[in-house]
């Protein structure tokens, strides 16, 4: 029979989050079964649950960024057992047959990957998320979080973590590479920090100076403001990689400009609209402007080692079920530093 757990539920875009049950589904053979200790806020959640970017399906359970402990295992298990540090990051499921799926890349499959909250598994269950108590999840979808990252600042490693590790490693971040991070916020933090421990000489593109302490602290080495336009003179032809996580529309030729020869710039942030670029801008230079998103199950894993190995986890602050609207309002205000961590125990208070 199905296990009835609380969990923070939104009806409609317009409506709250607020205290409720869903069921989750007994363990298949190779199901995990997770009780959730930490769930981190993404702001793609608060874009899903108020139906920001279209296609929501209500009801609705956020949360693609979870850590916590094995519960139970299904009888063919091999990869988990009871007790275990597990994650849970932004998809469940994925055809397992496609050449991508194959490689290793499951957030490119060309069925499309099962997203862990607001899809349908290809069984046409709807999929609930983290702001629960528990979650199943095939043991082929789930991470193992090591010892060396508590599993609070682990959760959000989940989305923001190999939303930077991936271009960062793909593009080479590395000793004798200088990389800069637009945007000194949930994700940029991470990346920062990631930038940091894989040796590359980091710099933060903020439109202000007003947290390059932060910065600084984290692992950049320098700090520029670009709301200042000698800014973008002082770093003309600079960067072999800029990785660009802020969501707002920029001027990508000012941007482009400051890559040095063969130099790559890749978004992970989303702008709600379309950008432009001369072709001559990317000719001029070699340069590549380039987009990535998360990344498959063994490069999250690796990331999730990697951060282990350097205690490496986001800066947080932790807050209870009851605070999620509050936090999401925050969110939208940039009233964070760094990101919001629902702790799930505060269902039972």
């Amino acid at each position: 029979m199905p296990t009835t757990v609380s969990a923070l539920v939104t009806e409609g875009a317009s409506k709250p989050l607020e205290r409720s049950t869903i069921e989750r589904r007994d363990p298949k053979p190779h199901d995990v079964v997770i009780e959730i200790a930490y769930a981190g806020i993404c702001h793609s959640d608060i874009h899903q649950a108020r139906d920001e970017w279209g296609g929501a399906e209500f009801p609705m359970v956020p949360g693609h960024e979870i850590a916590g402990t094995v519960a139970a295992v299904g009888d063919e298990v091999t990869k988990f057992s009871v007790g275990d540090r597990v994650g849970v990051g932004c998809f469940v499921d994925s055809c397992r047959e496609c050449d991508n799926c194959k490689a290793g890349e499951e957030q490119f499959c060309t069925k499309g990957e099962v997203q862990t909250y607001n899809a349908r598994e290809y069984t046409g269950e709807q999929t609930f998320g983290g702001y629960s108590q528990s979650v199943v999840v095939d043991e082929n979808y789930v991470l193992n979080i090591p010892e060396g990252v508590e599993l609070d600042v682990a959760a959000p490693l989940l989305c923001a973590g190999i939303t930077l590790y991936t271009p960062l490693t793909h593009w080479g971040a590395g000793p004798g590479k200088k990389v800069a991070i637009i945007g000194m916020g949930g994700l940029g933090h991470v990346g920062v920090k990631i930038a940091h421990a894989l040796g590359a000489e980091v710099t933060v593109l903020s439109q202000t100076l007003s947290k390059e302490e932060d910065g600084k602290r984290l692992g950049a080495d320098h700090y520029y403001a670009t709301s200042d336009e000698k800014t973008f003179e002082t770093l003309d032809s600079t960067f072999d990689l800029i990785v660009n996580t802020v969501s707002a529309d920029l001027d990508l030729e000012k941007y482009v400009a400051l890559l040095a020869l063969d130099g790559s710039m890749v978004n992970v942030g989303i702008p709600s609209n379309p950008g432009s670029i001369h072709a001559f801008s990317l000719a001029n230079g070699r340069r590549s402007l380039a987009g990535s998103k998360i990344g498959g199950i063994r490069d999250t894993q690796k990331m999730l080692d990697f951060c282990a190995e350097h205690h490496i986890g986001a800066e947080i602050e932790t807050i209870t079920v009851d605070d999620v609207n509050q936090a999401y309002d925050r969110v939208v205000d940039s009233d964070v530093r760094y990101r919001f961590v629902i702790d799930i125990a505060s269902f039972e208070k």
